[in-house]
């Protein structure tokens, strides 16, 4: 299909700049079930609701709005030996592109296995599937096609055709992960993990006669949990993505202040940032209490858009509740901390 230009100019080098990656988040961390699958039910509590909200480039009539919330759980709790976790979950994910002109609707379950790798949990080494129901709807209305550029604007006549029902997709999809995560004392903790996205390869296309396979996506993460005194905490984190020729690499990390110095109820306040190569410098703020974790950043745009999306990123933020084990005798597991 001819690429698409949209009625403002800047977002058409924002559409070549993108190389039709997937929709992601600058706060990786704090959306566990596009991460990985693996990390389906990889926390310590009863179950987990996080929620994420980005809007990209606002300068730019609302250029790219993308929203995701899950739940997932971990069951069997009394069925399978202790140590390991067994985690089911459910993910809903929406993203709009080009004000509206595309709307990807997502629908998606995960199961995966964690298996303790010694007597304390120390090590556990997990992998997770996700099978998702994927919707794509195309605006025609707010789009403008390449052969419709004349010297006196967005004028002429497209020879581009569609069907009504090319401009609702609907495809099934599968994903899979690993993820391997451990501590020396009980303390600290790293994490390395690695995921594919589309591995069935579905056909994706809006034109009479398309045959465009859309291409797997491959990440790798990593990170760690470095403790500074008795309750605070470095926090470490990275993620590297390629799609087709796509890449997209991220890094930084957080540092966590415990203020009311309380190991097992901490009020945490987080400050950090990371940084997206060739693109944008992302600070970070965060702040933990009870069973909330709530987060916020801003991509400060870094590469030759700025002067389009005048040095305006992208606003993202987070907020994940993990309810707690009522039973303090509850063995605790040993779960990465983002």
């Amino acid at each position: 299909m001819k690429k698409l230009l949209t009625t403002v100019i800047a977002c058409v080098a924002l559409t070549f700049v993108s190389h039709a990656q997937d929709p992601n988040f600058s706060q990786f961390f704090a959306s566990p079930l596009t991460m990985n699958p693996a990390l389906t039910g990889k926390f310590d509590g009863v179950f987990r609701v996080a929620g994420n909200y980005r809007n990209q480039w606002p300068s730019i009539n609302n250029a790219y709005i993308t929203g995701t919330a899950s739940v997932d759980m971990g069951i069997l709790k009394n069925r399978i030996p202790e140590g390991d976790q067994f985690g089911i979950g459910i993910m809903g994910f929406t993203d709009r592109a080009g004000n509206g002109a595309l709307t990807s609707n997502y629908g998606a379950l995960s199961v995966a296995y964690h298996k303790s790798l010694d007597e304390n949990s120390f090590h556990q080494l997990g992998a997770g599937f996700q099978g998702t129901y994927m919707n794509k709807r195309l605006n025609s209305s707010k789009i403008v096609f390449q052969d419709q550029l004349t010297p006196f604007g967005f004028t002429g006549v497209s020879s581009e055709t569609f069907a009504g029902q090319q401009l609702n997709l609907n495809y099934f999809d599968l994903n899979a992960g690993v993820f391997y995560n451990g501590s020396t004392n009980g303390y600290n903790n790293f994490y390395l993990g690695a995921s594919m996205y589309h591995i069935n390869r579905p056909k994706e296309t809006f034109q009479q006669g398309g045959n465009f396979t859309l291409a797997t996506r491959t990440t790798i993460q990593a990170g760690g949990k470095i403790p500074i005194g008795s309750y605070n905490f470095i926090h470490l984190a990275a993620n590297h993505s390629m799609q087709a020729k796509a890449h997209n690499t991220i890094v930084g990390g957080s540092f966590s202040l415990n203020v009311n110095n309380d190991e097992e109820n901490p009020t945490n306040v987080y400050l950090g940032s990371w940084y997206r190569f060739g693109d944008a410098v992302i600070p970070y703020m965060g702040l933990e209490f009870g069973e909330w974790h709530f987060g916020a950043s801003y991509d400060v745009n870094t590469s030759q858009l700025k002067t389009a999306s005048n040095a305006r990123g992208g606003i993202e933020i987070s907020l994940i509740y993990i309810k707690k084990y009522v039973d303090p005798n509850m063995r605790k597991l040993n779960c990465p901390k983002f």
